[in-house]
């Protein structure tokens, strides 16, 4: 099992493929189990490097408060560890937070960047409604399967759900492997609250891919909308009736996008 020391934990890392390096840096309480509708196609033409966040997965999840800064001080300490100078990012939801601080900070290291059902965060963050937030968090007494079920339609349209239940089941023994503990689901989700990069995107200097279903109540579409303001040079593509797994959902469409992009964006 590849481990690795980064900071002061031990992480979770694999590589797939050859080529031009692309990190995958997953959302809150998931871990890298979550791209298998990506890795594969992905890493036919890239050097694909997927890990596991601090607190979730197989990473170490130490009793303390985390930040976005921190996790995107970890990812900056994986590509070190691993000596890789530059890279393709793409985030998925907090990921996307974790990508865009990354960014900001060290611009150096990014070489193209995909932001997925994410946000900004800040004074111009666009939260989920008091419905979708309290149905959302209602969980006592139900087993994390039955957790799943519930949030299903958070996360697939309801034709998908209604006429594709092979991939559903699929999905949810992917999910229910490396289940997060509770203690360190609220260490990122604390993070998460604190995350914004409002003033700060303009200090992102490479080109940017913006995506998203445009029916997401996890991470509201409008978010997306918002950063492309933000952004003005960003690209933006919105996947209609989607929700906040429109990149598994759609994962031929958004592969090939993604695929495109960063071919595009890497220096010859």
């Amino acid at each position: 099992m590849p481990i690795i020391k980064v900071n002061d934990i031990q992480m979770y890392y694999e590589t797939h493929g050859r080529g031009f390096p692309l990190l995958l840096i997953m959302g809150l309480k998931r871990n890298t189990e979550w791209w298998y509708r990506q890795v594969a196609e992905l890493s036919r033409h890239f050097q694909v490097i997927a890990f596991d966040n601090r607190g979730a997965g197989r990473t170490d999840k130490p009793d303390e408060a985390y930040s976005i800064p921190m996790f995107a001080d970890d990812t900056a300490g994986l590509m070190d560890a691993l000596g890789i100078k530059k890279t393709h990012v793409l985030g998925i939801s907090m990921g996307g937070y974790i990508a865009q601080e990354l960014a900001v900070a060290r611009p150096d290291l990014i070489q193209g960047l995909v932001l997925g059902c994410t946000s900004c965060g800040g004074r111009k963050a666009v939260l989920m409604s008091e419905e979708t937030r309290s149905a959302y968090v209602a969980n006592k007494g139900l087993s994390n399967e039955e957790i799943l079920h519930k949030d299903m339609h958070i996360y697939f349209s309801d034709d998908f759900i209604g006429h594709e239940p092979e991939q559903i089941e699929q999905f949810v023994e992917i999910s229910m492997r490396h289940v997060q503990p509770p203690e360190a689901f609220f260490r990122q989700f604390n993070a998460c609250l604190a995350h914004d990069t409002v003033d700060r995107l303009e200090r992102i200097v490479s080109p940017t891919l913006i995506m998203a279903g445009d029916d997401d109540h996890l991470v509201p579409t409008e978010n997306s909308i918002i950063l492309k303001e933000l952004m003005p040079e960003a690209a933006l593509h919105l996947y209609p009736g989607k929700r906040h797994c429109f990149f598994m959902e759609e994962h031929e469409r958004f592969n090939r996008e993604v695929i495109g992009f960063f071919n595009s964006a890497t220096t010859p």
